[in-house]
């Protein structure tokens, strides 16, 4: 961040020293990707001072790391458009355009300044050729760009510098007067000396085009003065200095700084010669050590490829040992399980055969009939009537998921008033419901009230003292049914002096669970124990049933 901020600032040797500290740094920590923004960030810094040698190293070696790192392509256009740079200061404008191509097109993946940087610099590379009205379209997507965020206030002043040179050069003075003073207000509120620089080297040869030779001599005697001044830089100044001199008469000047231009022109293509060669040799040196890695990498993989070749030939070759074991011992199992499944099978139908043949239910009814005729006793014949009948509608149900409600409170009442006489005259229980409930419409699961009221008259209050209640209530709203079995029993007792086996309460409750697993909104279920009158408790069990529930269990 150090290495950003000087850079921002223009001050390239303190940035290079920290980006490289950054680099050593972040090296002992190994492989990762912020050695490519390191990587890259150093060689922007190069660039900028004109080592374009070691620019091209360092975007190389981005490249490199994302190799190393196996970065997607789509990823590394920041290198590509930055090598591209490297190459357009070198006027090698054929490898220039290859890797702006390379860059541009992830174009849509770039984040805004990347967008930027990539306009812009590419919009410089036309500027270098003389094809003005190509750059100028680069830099009108590079401002217009700019312009749709707010935040990119840099950006879009940084474009205008540009776009004024280049109107300037096309003898556009008034569009370039506007561009250059519009930018120049700007870079004076932030104090950026080489951007000032840079727009005073315009505005001189701007004056000169208009031949406001006083306005030129006054920027020239008030022109700011950077510590670090870019060689490219320095040479557009001194011709346009040179043609300052020239328009105001004074030939010696003007003769001094054309052969500082001829000798700077001379240096900078020298310099960018041997900058070439050397680009070319570190290059060679990459590629040299890359293949180097290459091979030594290829003869350790194939190494490792014999070796895994043994390893899933052995692995195969247990899995298969394995697998046939497995299924040797399945089939064996599940031969030996059919044959007992198969045995059990004829010992219940031997049973089942064995009972049908004892007796049928046909004819403990009609000796059931026959004995009620012959009874006197009205209460003795109305017992056998419902024990009858009792009978004969648990037959009817055994098979049946569900029931109607008119049908499961009939043999509820049924069933309560055979246990009567064995209740006391102290037992009491009520029915209610809703009056405009329709009973035979609504359906409920088999048993659902008739277990519960079992287990009240057995457990709770055949052994009570006192007056014994049982209340059964029914109500609904427009989607839901509620059923309540409340009892005065002195509330739900883990353990039972009656005690029994607990199967009817598992009846309702996998009944519930298997019905639930077919159905979106659930019946629930709950066992509360209720303080009651008189300072007793109760055991309540508590239904909700949606009315829309389905009773049909699909495969």
């Amino acid at each position: 961040m150090r290495g950003n901020l000087y850079a921002r600032r223009a001050v390239m040797d303190s940035a290079v020293y920290y980006f490289e500290n950054a680099y050593k740094n972040s090296s002992m920590l190994g492989l990762s990707r912020d050695l490519i923004d390191i990587s890259i960030n150093l060689a922007d810094s190069y660039v900028r001072c004109g080592k374009f040698d070691l620019g091209a190293y360092w975007y190389r070696k981005s490249l490199l790391i994302s190799d190393s790192l196996q970065i997607p392509e789509k990823e590394r256009f920041p290198s590509y458009y930055g090598l591209a740079q490297v190459y357009m200061d070198l006027r090698d404008y054929k490898h220039c355009d290859y890797y702006f191509d390379k860059a541009g097109f992830y174009y849509d993946l770039m984040l805004p300044f990347e967008k930027h940087i990539y306009l812009n610099n590419r919009g410089n590379s036309y500027y270098y050729r003389g094809d003005y009205e190509k750059s100028m379209e680069y830099f009108r997507k590079s401002l217009a760009l700019a312009n749709s965020y707010p935040d990119m206030e840099f950006e879009r002043n940084f474009t205008k510098v540009n776009m004024g040179e280049v109107f300037m050069l096309m003898n556009e003075t008034d569009s370039a007067t506007l561009y250059l003073e519009d930018c120049y207000s700007f870079f004076k509120s932030i104090n950026q000396v080489s951007a000032l620089y840079y727009i005073e080297t315009q505005l001189i040869e701007l004056a000169l085009k208009k031949g406001e030779i006083k306005l030129a001599s006054n920027i020239i005697n008030n022109a700011v003065k950077p510590d670090f001044i870019e060689p490219n830089m320095l040479l557009i100044r001194n011709k346009y200095l040179q043609h300052y001199f020239e328009e105001s008469g004074d030939y010696k000047n003007a003769y001094i700084y054309q052969t500082k231009n001829v000798r700077m022109d001379d240096s900078i293509r020298n310099e960018r010669i041997k900058m070439h060669s050397a680009e070319i040799s570190l290059k060679y040196k990459q590629d040299s050590t890359l293949m180097k890695k290459e091979i030594f990498i290829k003869e350790k993989e194939s190494q490792v490829l014999i070796l895994h070749q043994w390893i899933y030939v052995l692995i195969l070759s247990l899995l298969l040992i394995v697998s046939l074991l497995c299924i040797l011992i399945i089939f064996r199992k599940r031969r030996t399980d059919k044959k007992i499944w198969n045995m059990r099978k004829d010992i219940s139908s031997l049973r089942l055969e064995n009972i049908r043949n004892r007796i049928s239910p046909h004819f403990i009814f009609n000796v059931l009939n026959r004995e009620v005729v012959r009874f006197n006793n009205e209460e003795d014949k109305n017992s056998l009537v419902n024990l009858s009948k009792l009978i004969r509608k648990n037959l009817e149900l055994t098979g049946n998921l569900s029931i109607s409600l008119y049908d499961e409170l009939d043999f509820v009442k049924t069933y309560i008033s055979l246990q009567e006489q064995t209740m006391g005259s102290d037992f009491h229980y009520e029915i209610n419901k809703m009056d405009d409930m329709s009973l035979y419409e609504i359906q409920i699961p088999s048993m659902l009230i008739q277990i519960p009221v079992e287990n009240a008259l057995k457990h709770a209050l055949r052994t009570k003292k006192g007056d014994k209640k049982l209340w059964i209530r029914i109500n609904k709203d427009a989607d839901k049914i509620y059923i309540s079995i409340t009892d005065n029993g002195g509330g739900f007792k883990q353990i039972s002096d009656n005690r029994g086996t607990g199967t009817g309460l598992k009846v309702v409750t996998q009944s519930i669970q298997l019905l639930n697993m077919y159905n979106k909104v659930p019946i629930t279920m709950r066992i509360v124990n209720v303080p009651l009158d008189n300072s007793e408790t109760g055991c309540e069990i508590r239904y909700s049933l949606p009315l829309d529930y389905s009773y049909i269990i699909s495969k």
